[in-house]
Parts: C-alpha cells; sequence; structure tokens
C-alpha cells in the first residue's frame, strides 16, 4: 500500500492551516500530517508520496526549519518517490523573490533523486521573480493568501484534482 507523508511548518500559522486544508481536500485518504520542526530526515525516505509545504521568508529565504534540514535531505535516497510542493508567499509587497521557497525545497528534492509534479501555472499571480518558475511552470502551488485570499480554496481543490491524476490516491 502506497505511503503518503504531508511535511510542514506547524510553527508557521499559515502553512499549517495551508497543510489541513490540503490533507481535507483529498477526502479520505490517508495521508500523515508530519510537523518538518519533529520529522527525522528518514522520516522522509518511508512515504513513497510527499506532499511538502513552507513559507517564503525574508528576501527569498526558507524558514530556519527546512533550512537547517536541507544539507541532510540532499543526502537522502528519494529515487522513485514523487513529491509535491506547496508554497505561501506575497506577491505584492515580495514581487522579486515570490514562492521562492517553492524552488529551493524543488531543487533540494530533485539532488536526493525524487520526482517534483504538481506544477502549476503562473497565470494569475503578478510578480518579477521566482526561484519556483521554470520552464514556464511554477514548480508547486503558489498560494498568496494575503494578496489574493479569495482564490486560496479554489487553487487548492484544483491542485489537489491535479495531485490525484499524477498518482496521489489509494488506487
Amino acid at each position: 500500500m502506497k505511503k503518503f507523508g504531508l511535511f510542514y511548518g506547524a510553527s508557521t500559522v499559515k502553512t499549517a492551516a495551508m497543510a489541513q486544508k490540503i490533507k481535507e481536500a483529498f477526502g479520505n485518504l490517508d495521508i500523515d500530517l508530519v510537523p518538518v520542526e519533529q520529522a527525522w530526515e528518514k522520516e522522509f525516505e518511508k512515504y513513497d508520496h510527499l506532499i511538502v509545504g513552507t513559507a517564503t521568508w525574508f528576501d527569498g529565504e526558507l524558514p530556519s526549519y527546512w533550512d537547517e534540514m536541507l544539507p541532510e535531505l540532499r543526502s537522502l535516497d528519494l529515487k522513485g518517490k514523487t513529491v509535491a510542493i506547496f508554497g505561501l508567499g506575497d506577491q505584492v509587497n515580495y514581487p522579486e523573490n515570490f514562492v521562492d521557497g517553492i524552488g529551493l525545497l524543488a531543487e533540494t528534492f530533485e539532488v536526493a533523486g525524487a520526482t517534483i509534479v504538481g506544477l502549476t501555472s503562473p497565470d494569475g499571480y503578478t510578480y518579477s521573480h521566482s526561484r519556483a518558475l521554470r520552464d514556464g511552470s511554477l514548480l508547486g502551488l503558489a498560494i498568496d493568501d494575503d494578496s489574493q485570499p479569495e482564490k486560496t480554496e479554489e487553487r487548492i481543490k484544483n491542485w489537489v484534482a491535479q495531485l490525484k491524476k499524477e498518482g496521489f490516491s489509494a488506487k
């Protein structure tokens, strides 16, 4: 049976709230919610499919709980595993590094051998630069609950439906 883990920053209230909304959007799929602050590096290897979430802080940085874990994550063997990333950002106040955290996590998980899924369109966002943008797609779900809170629920719903088509299902 496939195992699903959703890793998120519990100390960032909005990220934790979005992780809960994403889990709920999957319905009855058995997904373990794992606060990354309490996760051990090897814990990532026990899941077939991972969903990871982060905020982007300051000038495009990861919160300390993710940043401190990056060296260990790069050394893991995540070949054959899929990773979907969601990130929170503010395109109005931080347009030069909008959801950079998504890009930083994608780079890290790719180095560990994982396949990144759940890419989304940058349409509907206004920003000048993002490390999350590659080949015309965002490397995950960008959530701007500061400037576009009215779009959050629909974006999550559509992303979860997409992930189900990309293998995040009990089948």
